[in-house]
């Protein structure tokens, strides 16, 4: 069986990344070959993240040479897309290069749908509001990380829906404990530097803890300006590092805003720290409602007050963080691993191209 897929970013895309690419070893054993047609290229993030900037060359270039690509894929048995082929164009270009192509199968981790539909200019909500749900109405499968988008893909008639949450392998994630004996517990996070700014939702908890002397903050892969005037470890992200530095976390954090695009989030970071056997603090949010079992692998919290609470409570004892992680570390072995997850992606796509049993 044979699958084009598009997806919308290269290897430093973490959609990209961890919703298709972690899977081609397993589909290649499976005897799904998939030829991959990034829109935008790694070079595209780097300059974006570095420098804060989007190059409109490079986004010419990207359709210029996705078009084409797209006109090859009767060669395939099936297209597999994230999110949507041509994003920003009117739906007309896209329903007629998809009606000369296979069936397809398109994939959302995020509330996507939410850039049109919400945009605050009305002639981007008109020409764009419905066009992801067009998409999804005609896929063959579609594919959702959490039960928010589920429900989306549903109201916008798919026939074939799918949750497959976003998931990690463990083997890349080891389970060193903590060194004991710290002064300060370390209080980290991972992301982006577009998902930073929600750590601004923490600053009050955060200035506390350090005002007691109780803990540290480290941060991986955010903005520079990210808890400005607080004492931050900044760390860079790449994808060699990024377990060995959750590893020097004590705690894992992931505040929220409660909008409909982060009920849309697929609680990833939460799932890295668990996979290390970290306890997690979370925003009750979406999905995170789901992954985080209050008192059990962390706890949820939404007000300042909860925040600071469930910190200090995690700061002040190392055997309760010892217990919740472990806790969520099984947790992610049962529920959230490539192991768990890879054989229901490649019946779906079997079944998508019409060569299921």
């Amino acid at each position: 069986m044979r699958v084009l897929l598009l997806s919308r970013y290269g290897s430093l895309g973490s959609s990209s990344r961890l919703r298709h690419y972690q899977f081609l070893p397993f589909l290649k054993a499976q005897g799904i070959s998939v030829d991959v047609a990034p829109l935008l290229s790694d070079h595209y993030l780097t300059t974006l993240y570095g420098e804060g900037r989007r190059s409109p060359g490079a986004i010419l270039a990207a359709y210029a040479t996705r078009i084409p690509r797209l006109l090859t894929a009767r060669r395939y048995d099936l297209l597999w897309i994230e999110k949507e082929v041509l994003p920003w164009l009117p739906p007309m270009l896209e329903r007629l290069l998809l009606a000369m192509a296979p069936p397809y199968v398109v994939d959302f981790d995020d509330a996507w749908f939410h850039q049109y539909d919400q945009h605050r200019l009305g002639i981007v909500r008109r020409l764009l509001g419905d066009k992801l749900d067009r998409l999804m109405r005609g896929a063959a499968l579609v594919t959702v990380g959490n039960p928010y988008l589920e429900a989306r893909a549903r109201a916008a008639g798919a026939s074939n829906v799918l949750i497959l949450p976003t998931v990690v392998d463990p083997a890349r994630y080891p389970t060193t404990a903590p060194m004991d004996g710290k002064s300060r517990t370390t209080i980290g996070w991972i992301g982006s530097p577009s998902t930073s700014p929600y750590l601004d939702l923490l600053r009050g908890p955060l200035e506390t803890l350090d005002a007691r002397g109780v803990a540290d903050v480290a941060l991986i892969g955010a903005a520079p300006d990210a808890l400005a005037g607080l004492p931050v470890r900044r760390l860079t992200w790449t994808e060699d590092s990024e377990a060995a530095n959750i590893l020097g976390f004590d705690i894992g954090v992931m505040p929220l805003a409660d909008t409909p695009w982060e009920r849309g989030k697929c609680g990833y970071k939460l799932i890295q720290y668990m996979a290390c056997a970290r306890p997690v603090v979370a925003s009750p949010v979406g999905v995170n409602r789901s992954i985080v079992e209050h008192g059990v692998n962390g706890f949820l919290a939404e007000t300042p007050e909860e925040w600071l609470q469930a910190l200090d409570r995690l700061c002040a004892d190392p055997a309760l963080r010892q217990r919740m992680g472990a806790a969520g570390r099984a947790k992610v072995e049962r529920l959230y691993s490539v192991e768990q997850v890879g054989p229901l992606l490649a019946d779906g796509l079997r079944r998508a191209a019409g060569t299921g049993g």
